[in-house]
């Protein structure tokens, strides 16, 4: 069971890292925190967004769109590596997914196939959205995938996580592709060789 860390220790924690971090408005207290619970934490989560350009990703993300409210994840990673931090709290990124996948993060074990839509993901996952058309030929400038590697690495050394608490959109809920254009394995094995 891990509270979430404070929006100013998360902060923190990215800048440490070595993270590029852009605070957008009141990002600290942009959530949806008045429709459910957020928290207990106990991984990170990585999407795509499926849009184009940076400006727009970013607001995209911290307002939301009609049948969906912002803000959509924690911190967005445009292609220069940036994290523009739009909201802390209870955020729409993960939505309802597989309790096994769940389990086995808490365990930091295998994860099995996501077969299930039936917990709530927004209350246990930090969130990041990542600047990308998704449709596997836009490409990952390394300046991004090395924010990303960073900013989960962030989360996961303040929990004392191992790689194996983050994962991919995708491992989370049945139907997903994001992130795609990159392994989540290899994310990990980066994630890995930073926090050793």
């Amino acid at each position: 069971m891990a509270s979430p860390m404070s929006a100013s220790r998360f902060l923190e924690r990215l800048r440490a890292e070595g993270a590029t971090v852009v605070e957008v408005g009141d990002w600290e207290h942009h959530n949806r925190n008045h429709v459910g619970p957020w928290g207990p934490v106990h991984g990170v989560m990585i999407h795509h967004t499926v849009t184009k350009g940076s400006a727009h990703t970013v607001e995209l993300c911290r307002k939301g769109y009609e049948g969906l409210p912002g803000p959509l994840c924690h911190g967005v990673i445009t292609k220069d590596g940036r994290v523009h931090l739009v909201g802390y709290g209870r955020a729409n990124h993960a939505g309802l997914g597989d309790d096994d996948v769940l389990r086995a993060v808490i365990a930091e074990s295998a994860l099995p196939a996501d077969n299930e839509a039936n917990t709530d993901g927004n209350r246990h996952f930090y969130g990041f959205e990542c600047e990308n058309l998704g449709d596997g030929q836009d490409p990952w400038p390394t300046a991004q995938l090395e924010a990303i590697e960073r900013v989960s690495a962030a989360v996961c050394r303040h929990h004392g996580w191992t790689e194996r608490s983050v994962i991919g959109h995708l491992e989370w809920q049945p139907g997903k592709v994001d992130p795609r254009g990159f392994t989540m394995a290899s994310m990990r094995a980066r994630i890995r060789e930073r926090l050793s």
